[in-house]
C-alpha cells in the first residue's frame, strides 16, 4: 500500500495487523482521487472509519488543507499514527480516536463546513452506512458540509446503497472488482435555510468534543 500521488507520491503505508481492517486498494483509491482532483487542493477532508489513514493521508499528500480522521480501533490508530509520523505529518490533520459518532459531533461544532467526506465502514455494518449517510443528509449535517460538498462511500460491489439520505442524493456508481464508491451530493433546493426542525445526532455519537 503506497501513496498515489503529491508530495508523498510512492511512500509505502502501513496496514494495521490482522483481518478486522479492509484498507482501500491502491487501484480504487487512485480512481476515486482521478475524480476528485480538481477539488483537492485546499479542501477540508473527513476520512471517517479511516482504518491505515490512507485515504486521507491521500488528501493530504494532494493539496488538503486540513483532514480529520476518524477511527476507535487500536491496531488502525496505530497505524495511523505511525504513518503520520513516518511521513513527518505534524500539523493539517485532526485525529479522532472514539470513532464515526464523535467525530460527527465534532464536525457539527466547526466554524466552517467540510468539502468532502469519505467513508468506508466494514462492508457488512449496514447500520453504520445508514446512520452516517442519514445524519450528513439532516439538518444538523448539511451544517457542517459546505452547499456544494461531496460525500463517498466505499461499499461492496455487490451491495447498494439507498439513492437518498435525508438531503443527500446518490448521483455517481463506481465499481472496481469487489468494492464500489458512491457519491452523494446536495441537489440546489437543499442549501439549509435555517428554518427547518433540529434533527438528532448520529446514534453511536460519544459525548461532545473539543473543536480541532
Amino acid at each position: 500500500m503506497r501513496v498515489i500521488a503529491g508530495t508523498f507520491r510512492s511512500r509505502q503505508l502501513l496496514a494495521p495487523r490482522g483481518t478486522a481492517t479492509r484498507p482501500t486498494s491502491d487501484r480504487l483509491r487512485e480512481r476515486l482521487f482521478d475524480i476528485l482532483q480538481a477539488r483537492i487542493e485546499g479542501c477540508r477532508f473527513v476520512d471517517l472509519y479511516a482504518g491505515s489513514g490512507a485515504v486521507g493521508i491521500e488528501a493530504l499528500s494532494r493539496g488538503a488543507s486540513h483532514v480529520w480522521f476518524a477511527e476507535n480501533s487500536e491496531a488502525a490508530l496505530a497505524s495511523i499514527r505511525a504513518n503520520l509520523s513516518a511521513l513527518k505529518v505534524a500539523r493539517g490533520f485532526t485525529l479522532e480516536d472514539r470513532g464515526t459518532g464523535a467525530m460527527l459531533q465534532r464536525l457539527a461544532k466547526l466554524p466552517a463546513p467540510v468539502d468532502i467526506v469519505f467513508l468506508d465502514p466494514p462492508y457488512e455494518a449496514e447500520a453504520e452506512y445508514a446512520g452516517t449517510l442519514n445524519f450528513l443528509g439532516s439538518l444538523r449535517g448539511r451544517l457542517c458540509l459546505a452547499p456544494d460538498a461531496l460525500v463517498i462511500a466505499e461499499h461492496s460491489s455487490k451491495a447498494k446503497l439507498a439513492g437518498r439520505y435525508g438531503a443527500l442524493e446518490n448521483y455517481r456508481l463506481l465499481k472496481q472488482g469487489d468494492a464500489a464508491l458512491s457519491f452523494f451530493r446536495f441537489p440546489p433546493q437543499a442549501v439549509p435555510t435555517g428554518d427547518e426542525p433540529k434533527e438528532t445526532l448520529h446514534p453511536d455519537a460519544g459525548p461532545s468534543a473539543d473543536q480541532p
